[in-house]
């Protein structure tokens, strides 16, 4: 029992470890926040209720069918329903009926609901593509965040060590009488200085993670982190197209200029269907009854034998008395239930046609509503077009941009490398000073923080634009 035990302590010790070591990938993040972010599911619940409208509109085309039944209890004066004879009685009813309608004709509304349904199902998968596409932009700028903080901070521990390397030998440059005792003072406050800024790289880094988990909705932020690589300048060849052409290019592909397409589809078929309502409706009925009663049934009459006569006056002027037959009725037994409903059922059938002649203006203000709705959808494509046209431009500029301010970063490191490779042996000499030589550093430093940074602004500019161009995200390189 006990190296059971033992076991299970080291498989889950395993598990443990291996997902604490787990490095999530760029194409992980962007799958796993495609499958769980809470906007997309909201958007496949929408596309949900989208497809149950469809199956409302095809259900437009079928017949209704009814089924009623009742039974009741009559008590006193009351008309057999099955006589149609008044009799101080209590009886019991019971019916039963099955109706069906159909609509023929409305107008074709019934046709345009079902297109314009299949027209929603359309727009809404592109507002569910276009929620992907935003989704995974931001966990690739979140991803490229941590890239260029994880980089920052190891210049920063680079040029830390570097630093109290330069102590350890300016120390010996003290000893040696080549500088004054005071030279050390500079390096230690510049080591100070580095150490609180790698304190707070490494919180800006932890913040960056956070803020990447919490977009894929993961709670073990502690554990979390991903795929470094060696993530190069990718190719430009997207460079090679125009403003223009990218932009006509983002027309095929962007997601809000096919949904603001799909909008003024829609508002045309609410016109049709606002316009069908002007024609007559024509529909098909069926129904079947039946009935029965549970009461004695009326046979008829009979001589009464107990009393076969009754006086019911006189004749006038000879006081002659004057005599009725009585009778009595005789009845029988109502016939047994199903009996009686084959006995009594019946059928009807027939067409019914509704003409609108007047309806408080509601269709034509409908009519007038629905070419309102159209042109708001073609103003709204239009402006669409021209905000995606502008963001495109912005985008080549930025890419543009971006890609000359690494350029001069490289250039101004190589530059400054070479300067504080030449204020190092100065150093080393004792011609200069610390403080200049902390100068040179701290030159040397921005010079290769603004390489990191103007390197991962170039490849997330030139991601965005080649979102817009239809390329995949996930490929960094």
């Amino acid at each position: 029992m006990k190296k059971v035990y033992i076991l299970i302590l080291l498989i889950a010790g395993t598990i443990s470890t291996v997902q604490a070591q787990k490095k999530w990938t760029l194409k992980e993040c962007v799958d796993y926040a495609l499958e769980n972010n809470i906007a997309i599911k909201q958007a496949q619940l929408d596309r949900q209720n989208t497809e149950i409208d469809k199956k409302d509109a095809v259900g437009s085309f079928l017949p209704t069918l009814n089924a009623n039944t009742s039974h009741s209890w009559n008590i006193g004066l009351n008309t057999n329903i099955t006589t149609g004879v008044l009799q101080n009685q209590t009886t019991q009813n019971t019916s039963a009926g099955l109706s069906m309608n159909v609509t023929l004709f409305d107008g074709l509304q019934n046709v345009n609901r079902l297109h314009r349904a299949n027209l929603a199902l359309l727009a809404n998968q592109y507002q569910l593509d276009d929620i992907k596409d935003n989704t995974s932009l931001q966990v690739v700028q979140a991803f490229l965040q941590i890239l260029f903080n994880k980089e920052s901070l190891k210049v920063l521990k680079t040029q830390y060590q570097v630093t109290k390397e330069q102590l350890d030998r300016t120390n010996e440059l003290v000893k040696e009488g080549v500088l004054a005792p005071g030279e050390v003072l500079e390096i230690e406050a510049n080591i100070a200085t580095q150490e609180q800024q790698i304190v707070n790289a490494e919180n800006t880094l932890r913040i960056s993670k956070i803020s990447l988990a919490q977009l894929l909705l993961l709670n073990d932020y502690d554990n979390f982190d991903i795929a470094e690589g060696n993530y190069m300048i990718p190719s430009i060849t997207i460079m090679n197209n125009t403003p223009k052409q990218i932009f006509e290019k983002s027309l095929e592909v962007r997601n809000d200029v096919k949904i603001s397409e799909t909008s003024i589809k829609l508002a045309e078929y609410d016109l049709k269907i606002a316009q069908g309502q002007r024609y007559p409706t024509l529909s098909g009925f069926y129904s079947f009854n039946t009935r029965a009663n549970n009461s004695d049934i009326f046979a008829g009459l009979a001589p009464n034998t107990e009393e076969p006569l009754s006086q019911v006056g006189f004749v006038q002027g000879t006081e002659t008395p004057v005599l009725r037959r009585n009778f009595i009725s005789l009845s029988e037994k109502s016939d047994a239930l199903f009996e009686q409903f084959n006995d009594n059922k019946g059928h009807s059938f027939g067409l019914q046609l509704s003409i609108p002649i007047f309806t408080g203006f509601r269709i034509s203000n409908g009519i007038k509503r629905s070419k309102i709705a159209i042109e708001r959808a073609q103003y709204n494509l239009e402006q669409t077009k021209n905000n995606l046209e502008a963001t495109v431009n912005q985008a080549y500029n930025d890419v543009k941009g971006a890609l000359k301010a690494y350029e001069a970063a490289e250039k101004t490191l190589t530059s400054r490398k070479e300067a504080h490779r030449y204020a190092t042996n100065r150093f080393d000499e004792g011609i200069m000073n610390s403080f200049d030589f902390s100068q040179s550093k701290q030159r040397l430093e921005s010079a290769e923080s603004d390489v990191i940074r103007t390197k991962y602004d170039y490849i997330f500019r030139l991601k965005i634009l080649e979102f817009y161009f239809g390329l995949p995200l996930t490929d960094l390189n």
